[in-house]
This record gives C-alpha cells, structure tokens and sequence, in this order.
C-alpha cells in the first residue's frame, strides 16, 4: 500500500470521527437541555441520572438548569439546585448534603487561559461543602472550595476558597460575617411538578 494513500485514509478516519464526536456530544447536550424543562422531578432526576450524575437521597434539581458533563457531578442527600442552574462536571464537581444553591446559581469547572496564545482552557474541580448556602445569581469559578456552613451573598463572584461558617459578597468575593455555627436542618423536600 502507497504511504500517501495511507496518510490521506489515516486523516480522513480522523476527521470523520472527530465530526461524529461533535454530533453526538451536541446531541447529548441537546437531549440534557430538553430534560431541564420536564415539568416533573422524578423524570428529570431519573433521566440525569441514566447520563451518570449522582444525585442523593432527596435532592432535586428544579427546571430549567444547564447541566454539563453530568458524569463528573456529585450531589449528596437533601439538597437543592435551584431554578436556571448551571453546574458544571467537565473538571469534577462534589456538591455536599443539605446544600442550597438558589435561582440562577452558575458553577463552573472550565475556564480559558486568557493569556494564552491558543486560547486554551483549563479545568480544575469544585467542592460545595455539606450546609452551604450559596443565594442567587452567583458565580463560582474553577478550584474553589466552599466550606462547610458557608453562605454566599446574591450576585457574588467567588475566585478563592472560601473558609467554613464564613459569609461572602461582592465581586470578588470577600468575607463579611461569620454565619452560626449550630446547622442541622434538612432541606430534603420540594414541589414534585417544578
């Protein structure tokens, strides 16, 4: 067999499997964001954990909520993903029990290297600790750790880790108070058609 003809079949296979690839991961991504609007928990739950996400004991994740890469994301036992979520599983993302994650709440594991010449990306896992509260509309970026009993303000950009029982707002995020220490509720209960 000719080396050229060899290469040139070799590329095409390449090619032809990298446009596979897209289709099925833009299908995926489809199937996931048809699922976000299912007005019932029970189906949405059932269906993101057929793609791989764990999903604990009484936790729900209510509609409209973008989830990517669902294989990567853990969610432990009586918690609740708010409405229009993003979270984010492509570098890993552990979510404890009785967290809440308000309306609008986005999680991100993947970012851009800004000054890179390729504008490459980079993916570094995110921890939500057992008892965080993290309120609406706010951003969590790559490696952060939110600690235990930790709550996050309304419309906070948090970029470093954030220490237990501690409140943060602004962008960035920096401590403004220090939060009770004595949690122990359960957040396990929701609407079943929301």
């Amino acid at each position: 067999m000719d080396m050229h003809l060899f290469l040139d079949n070799h590329a095409a296979i390449k090619k032809i499997a990298r446009v596979i690839f897209r289709y099925a991961s833009g299908f995926h991504f489809f199937i996931l964001q048809v699922t976000s609007h299912i007005p019932s928990h029970i189906i949405r739950n059932t269906i993101y954990r057929v793609f791989g996400l764990h999903l604990g004991k009484n936790s729900f994740i209510y509609s409209k909520s973008e989830i990517r890469s669902p294989r990567g994301i853990y969610i432990g036992e009586n918690t609740l993903i708010g409405h229009g979520a993003v979270l984010d599983g492509r570098g890993g993302l552990n979510i404890g029990n009785n967290v809440n994650l308000s309306s609008g709440v986005w999680i991100w594991t993947v970012e851009h290297v800004v000054n890179d010449s390729n504008f490459c990306s980079v993916s570094e896992g995110v921890v939500i600790e057992d008892y965080a509260w993290l309120s609406c509309r706010t951003v969590i970026l790559p490696g952060v750790k939110i600690g235990f009993g930790a709550v996050v303000c309304a419309g906070a950009v948090v970029t470093k880790n954030i220490e237990p029982y501690s409140i943060v707002a602004g962008v960035p995020a920096k401590k403004i108070g220090e939060r009770a220490k004595n949690l122990s509720y359960n957040l396990g209960s929701a609407t079943p058609f929301i």
